[in-house]
């Protein structure tokens, strides 16, 4: 499979259509999400503060220093969502919903200044019993450091349009 992220809408103009339909995925296919994202202290506090945890590791370098780790520990729901949103291009920009979050393991640290990235193995694909527009993928996502080093592993499962069944985004037909 070629996966094309542009439509051509005439010789001179092209629209980004990103994302994966559910014939797009094969069992097995490993996906490499990239760009990478390098973590900040700004990131670790922000999101402190907007989730309301106060665990001091995350956000008081003075007390983390004490700790086995030396250093404040990158909020592990931070690494979640973005190692998540790093696979919305090809996994669930086509998505009718989350359906199943599982098996989420944190396996080591992350730490501000730590770069991580994304893959998504596509573990099973199936037609929905109830939606004949629509399948049923699961996917094991892995984030990597910038080491190479296994940080966060999860699995998910989504409600995928089939090729023609989504909604279409077209900029004429919403001024209309």
């Amino acid at each position: 499979m070629q996966f094309q992220p542009y439509k051509k809408i005439n010789d001179n103009r092209y629209r980004e259509d990103f994302g994966f339909y559910f014939e797009d995925f094969t069992e097995g296919m490993i996906i490499e999400h990239r760009p990478g994202r390098t973590l900040t202290r700004t990131d670790n506090t922000w999101m402190t503060l907007l989730t309301m945890n106060t665990a001091q590791l995350h956000f008081d370098a003075h007390y983390a220093q004490k700790t086995e780790w030396q250093l404040p520990l990158v909020d592990s729901t931070l690494t979640l969502a973005i190692i998540t949103g790093m696979t919305v291009n090809t996994i669930s920009k086509k998505v009718v919903a989350n359906l199943e979050w599982d098996k989420v393991q944190l396996l080591k640290p992350v730490f501000e200044g730590d770069t991580i990235y994304a893959e998504s193995e596509i573990l099973s694909k199936r037609e929905s019993h109830s939606r004949p527009t629509q399948g049923i993928v699961t996917v094991e996502t892995r984030g990597f450091k910038q080491d190479g080093e296994l940080f966060m592993r999860f699995m998910r499962t989504v409600l995928v349009y089939k090729k023609g069944h989504s909604p279409n985004y077209n900029i004429d037909e919403a001024s209309e």
